[in-house]
């Protein structure tokens, strides 16, 4: 085999990985329905509800690594990710066809790979999954009252609210960038706390002041679709202030937020774990300067790949200092 079809190979196989993943730069072809389905759940996006699950559980200072806990962790896992998540994530393409015909002709709706009914149906699958889930927790939990359902319903009246009219709130690039931000960090960490510990306003108010980090992230996605946006009159950030300025907004918002969560552990004598979230936003500096800054529309998705991780390791900082602190 030549070189060069050896690249194209490997070029065909990175893109259907992308377009299973539900990331950038996929191809279209796809055939098979689950793998159709699939991508419209995007997983790439359930990481980071994954992620805000284990540093609930570390804030909630109660879990062990006894195999109830363990399994009980996976299952709140699988609802905050591939249940929920993958529930926003089809809502959203379902809503959202007419402006992915602009920006992402390849995405399943638009392209015609799958049915709008079956769309239906797997939204309402996904959804009433979730719930489900969420309320067999409660019940394994003990809680009273079921705080694992009402934190799933609230997250799933906020997907909803985010993707459809009349609200639709992903038009207000403010509005919608946070409540994004707040369902990537707060949601799932409330869920994870609330399994393991009592949740209580103080973790809800912190969460909800780290999700202003989120909103930054959030504002990241919007690079790849500003000429949809624009075309449809949504009022994205980079379509509001432009590209360069809503690329500092971005940052600021991502550096600001974090570097005031260190600020409340020194506040509460947790200097150590302060001093290890702020050595970790200096990285994410350097990559916003490296990628973000001088190029957001071609660099996005390197940037992400590059900061995010320090980002989300520095959320788990925290979870540990406030299960530490035992607030």
């Amino acid at each position: 085999m030549s070189t060069s079809n050896k690249a194209e190979n490997t070029e065909n196989a990175g893109s259907k990985t992308r377009q299973l993943l539900g990331m950038k730069g996929a191809a279209p072809g796809e055939t098979s329905i689950w793998k159709i389905r699939l991508q419209l759940m995007k997983p790439i996006t359930w990481i980071p509800l994954i992620w805000g699950v284990v540093c609930g559980a570390a804030s909630s200072g109660g879990y062990t690594w006894s195999i109830e806990d363990v399994l009980t962790a996976a299952a709140c896992m699988l609802l905050s990710g591939p249940l929920m998540a993958g529930y926003t994530q089809t809502i959203n393409d379902y809503y959202d066809r007419e402006i992915d015909a602009i920006n992402e002709p390849y995405r399943p709706i638009p392209s015609g790979a799958i049915s709008v009914p079956q769309v239906k149906a797997q939204i309402l699958i996904l959804l009433f999954s979730g719930l489900g889930l969420a309320y067999f927790l409660d019940f394994q939990t003990g809680h009273e009252f079921p705080t694992i359902t009402a934190i799933a319903l609230l997250g799933g009246f906020l997907a909803y609210i985010y993707s459809a009219p009349p609200l639709k709130l992903k038009q207000n690039g403010w509005i919608g960038n946070y409540a994004l931000g707040s369902s990537y960090i707060a949601i799932p960490w409330w869920a994870g706390h609330a399994l393991f510990g009592e949740l209580n306003w103080k973790i809800v108010v912190l969460t909800l002041i780290y999700s202003m980090a989120g909103l930054g992230i959030a504002i990241v996605n919007d690079f790849k679709s500003v000429e949809g946006d624009e075309a449809l009159g949504l009022k994205s950030l980079p379509v509001m202030f432009g590209v360069t300025k809503a690329a500092w907004i971005c940052v600021i918002m991502i550096d600001v937020f974090q570097a005031g969560i260190a600020g409340y552990l020194i506040a509460i004598d947790q200097k150590l774990y302060a001093t290890i979230l702020l050595l970790l936003v200096i990285p994410q500096i350097t990559f916003q300067d490296m990628y973000f800054l001088r190029d957001p529309l071609k660099n996005d998705v390197k940037y992400q790949a590059s900061a995010q991780p320090f980002l989300v390791l520095g959320m788990l900082v925290t979870g540990l200092a406030l299960g530490h602190s035992v607030i």
